[in-house]
């Protein structure tokens, strides 16, 4: 009885790695017929069906994109596969830009036929969760996670920016981001141990590195001139994720991210100007002829 017990306990949990076992000739099919229709670039809109309409031209153009960087050696190891219902889901490690990161491809079933419904780069492994009750999970690095909080914010920002458009107009929605008064309190009570332009400046430092989890060099600090040297996520998110494109133009994308950092500057006593290189954005404050107002 026991050994009954012991093989339908062992069945249990090796019948869906069996099943993928019987399947994984099939599922390698799909695998290798994509990878040959992206190398001739024969990928299609037809053949995509995201979870989102909207995604579709985004991830057509993500794919073409990734077509012209692509190893196509890296293409031919063996991907991990996952099959969850109608889908199936082949994680690879993968290079672009000097960068080596697991990808997961997604795609739909339906007869023989598939369709890409997306590609991932961000990955929680829940799978690896070995037995309940569970209270620590897998996790991942400190830098995807500020990625994260950072898409989630930015994508509801959209979001509200296109709605109070509609309702306010566009002067409106734009104003509404600007929290200059806000970010320099918090900058003067937080750190209160310079003088308040100083203080704004190391806040901003500190904040954007330490609480939004993004790479900043502070390059110069003194008592009429900063420059700041930061790789904002918000820039890269845009290029980055298939979502935004299709919501909001670049002009009004970037006008966002800009006027709440010549806001804040303003409120703070400093003249802002903003400059870019490559993924890098410069931002080199002067101090205002006259002192900041820090009553207001």
């Amino acid at each position: 009885m026991r050994r009954f017990v012991l093989l339908l306990t062992l069945l249990t949990f090796l019948g869906p790695m069996l099943v993928l076992g019987a399947n994984a000739q099939d599922e390698l099919r799909i695998w290798k017929e994509f990878v040959a229709g992206l190398k001739k670039g024969e990928i299609t809109a037809d053949k995509i069906r995201p979870y989102h309409e909207m995604l579709k031209q985004p991830i057509l153009d993500m794919l073409n994109k990734m077509r012209g960087m692509a190893n196509w050696k890296e293409f031919e190891a063996r991907p991990e596969i996952f099959l969850v219902e109608s889908k199936v889901h082949f994680l690879i490690p993968l290079t672009f830009q000097n960068r080596r990161t697991t990808y997961c491809f997604t795609f739909l079933r339906e007869g023989e036929n598939w369709y890409f419904v997306q590609p991932e780069t961000i990955l929680v492994r829940m799978d690896k969760i070995s037995s309940l009750p569970a209270s620590a999970f897998p996790d991942t690095t400190e830098e995807t996670k500020a990625w994260l909080r950072e898409e989630i914010r930015i994508s509801k920002d959209v979001r509200l920016f296109n709605f109070l458009v509609q309702e306010k107009g566009k002067d409106f929605a734009f104003g509404w981001f600007c929290d200059g008064y806000g970010y320099f309190l918090a900058a003067r009570v937080h750190v209160p141990f310079l003088p308040d332009q100083k203080a704004f400046i190391l806040y901003l430092c500190w904040e954007q590195a330490n609480l939004r989890g993004q790479k900043v060099t502070l390059e110069r600090l003194e008592d009429n001139e900063a420059v700041v040297r930061l790789q904002p996520f918000h820039f890269l998110l845009y290029e980055a994720t298939a979502h935004l494109k299709p919501q909001i133009s670049f002009e009004d994308y970037r006008k966002i991210f800009e006027n709440i950092w010549q806001d804040r500057a303003e409120k703070a006593g400093w003249d802002l100007e903003i400059k870019y290189e490559k993924d890098d954005c410069i931002f080199k404050f002067l101090k205002h002829k006259g002192e900041a107002d820090g009553n207001r």
